[in-house]
């Protein structure tokens, strides 16, 4: 059964588990193609599974293959849809502890966590990368921060929300949060 579809894979759930299977993409050479979509498998894969280390909820990667991941299935409700205060602190402490251990996420947004059992479990990691830098980082929250405020009432508090958990679990907290202040003003001007 299909539960999503994006620019690059189809998701289905299997036998209980999730499929992410990448589609071949027919303006690009084969031979390029298949090695870009095993690539990003298998990093997708690293990465979901290093972000566990660093104490991220994430999908349990059950099996790879070529073009196909093969995960946990994460049964709840993404965030966008039962967002509260607290749940948006937490969703700063989780974002905090990627971000300490140098990924990011890459689409950082409410639709990207799933809330189970009241616990945040953080998802899609297809465009996660390793990047310790400050830049990255603001980049990573400032995203998350447009998606709050187009998205959610009470965007403003949410953020606030979000900072005060991010500060608990992100040593250079402040250095990111002043970076998505500069990275918002450089969008103004575009």
């Amino acid at each position: 059964m299909e539960i999503g579809r994006g620019a690059e894979a189809v998701v289905t759930l299997e036998d209980g588990r999730v499929r992410k299977s990448r589609m071949a993409k027919g303006y690009r050479v084969p031979e390029l193609d298949r090695q870009i979509r095993q690539e990003r498998t298998l990093r997708e894969s690293r990465i979901t599974s290093e972000a566990r280390r660093f104490g991220v909820p994430t999908p349990i990667i059950c099996d790879i293959s070529c073009y196909d991941l093969f995960m946990e299935h994460i049964a709840g409700s993404k965030l966008k849809d039962v967002i509260t205060m607290e749940l948006a602190e937490q969703a700063g402490e989780v974002v905090g502890r990627l971000h300490s251990g140098g990924i990011v996420h890459g689409d950082l947004t409410t639709s990207n966590m799933i809330v189970r059992e009241g616990r945040i479990c953080l998802i899609d990691f297809g465009l996660a990368y390793h990047d310790p830098s400050i830049e990255a980082q603001g980049v990573d929250v400032h995203v998350l921060f447009q998606t709050l405020a187009s998205t959610h009432d009470r965007s403003d508090e949410l953020r606030l929300a979000f900072v005060a958990g991010y500060r608990r679990t992100h040593g250079r907290w402040e250095a990111v949060l002043e970076r998505v202040e500069q990275i918002k003003a450089r969008g103004r001007y575009l």
